[in-house]
């Protein structure tokens, strides 16, 4: 049950971060919402917990640094397929 509970909550912070991103114009890719959420929850989230001492646990800094982390990582995708647009 812990792993759906992750995997939903990794979509939610994908969908959010596309909303912040901007990439919201043809609606929210779930795709990209599911692979930014928990690649950027695993790493911002997990980051950004034990650097501010929380441990493992579910607090609201491991929330943010999720949020950041997807950010990071849409931003970074939308940025890979812009380019590759342009080259190909």
């Amino acid at each position: 049950m812990l792993i759906i509970g992750i995997l939903v909550f990794g979509m939610l912070i994908g969908a959010a971060a596309q909303l912040v991103v901007g990439k919201s114009n043809a609606g929210i890719d779930w795709g990209l919402a599911f692979a930014a959420g928990v690649i950027g929850s695993f790493i911002g989230g997990l980051l950004v917990s034990l650097i501010a001492g929380d441990g493992l646990a579910f607090r609201p800094s491991g929330i943010i640094g999720s949020l950041v982390g997807a950010i990071i990582v849409t931003a970074g995708w939308s940025w890979w397929r812009r380019r590759a647009s342009v080259n190909g």
